[in-house]
């Protein structure tokens, strides 16, 4: 099993992920479950080594939000279309 440690963050929208990629993380959001989305950031060392993996897509995952451990399966990861780096995760609750 694949984890994440993440940290929550506050704002949505294009302006906060933009800050939150120039603080050095990738953000991401957690959605589905008839739950709230949570809009979380994670290191980009872990999923850049957790993308490495061949079965990412498929893998059972755990984000640790607060503490809290959330399962989620991986739906999209988006790539910056220059340098092939994430940019962006969308996990869906299990």
């Amino acid at each position: 099993m694949i984890t994440f440690n993440a940290e929550k963050r506050e704002k949505a929208g294009k302006g906060a992920a933009r800050a939150c990629r120039r603080e050095g993380r990738i953000p991401a959001v957690i959605y589905g479950g008839k739950q709230e989305p949570v809009m979380v950031s994670l290191h980009p060392v872990e999923l850049e080594k957790a993308l490495d993996d061949k079965g990412f897509y498929q893998s059972d995952i755990e984000v640790v939000v607060d503490g809290k451990k959330v399962k989620v399966v991986c739906k999209d990861v988006q790539f910056h279309p220059v340098s092939d780096k994430p940019i962006h995760v969308d996990f869906m609750r299990k």
